[in-house]
């Protein structure tokens, strides 16, 4: 009788490694001078934490949510979804063909785990090139720490 093994079921994104990620997203915001607010939502688009800093402009709390929720639609950093979106772009007409909180502005990264997408974190108050590095800083310390 042969026996076959399902592959192992990927881990899903924990509270703790929201807040891992949370922390060193602020963490590295905060070595900027830059005051942010921080969105993890887990493969389900659920969200897992969410953090503002006190002086941080209050809309950073929508943008991070919405570069959270986009990067985890469509896979991928709202950074790479830019030029997409613009008037001659391909999808032109995305953000405003659906009634989905949509933003592509950089800042959004999906979170993934054995190549599965398991969430995403969105990070918004900077400049979008520097919401983006805050959010790709914190991916590397969750990454660091899975070690």
């Amino acid at each position: 009788m042969s026996t076959t093994h399902a592959p192992a079921a990927t881990a899903p994104l924990t509270t703790q490694d929201a807040e891992t990620l949370i922390a060193a997203a602020r963490r590295a915001a905060e070595d900027a001078g830059v005051t942010v607010s921080v969105t993890v939502l887990d493969a389900g688009g659920h969200p897992l934490a969410f953090r503002r800093d006190d002086r941080a402009v209050l809309i950073s709390g929508e943008t991070s949510t919405r570069k959270a929720y986009t990067a985890l639609q469509l896979n991928a950093p709202t950074a790479d979804l830019v030029d997409l979106v613009k008037p001659d772009g391909p999808f032109h007409s995305l953000p405003t063909a659906l009634d989905k909180p949509l933003l592509f502005i950089a800042g959004g990264i999906p979170v993934h785990r054995d190549g599965r997408l398991i969430g995403a974190i969105g990070v918004g108050g900077g400049a979008p090139e520097q919401d983006h590095g805050f959010a790709t800083a914190a991916l590397e310390e969750l990454a660091g720490s899975a070690r």
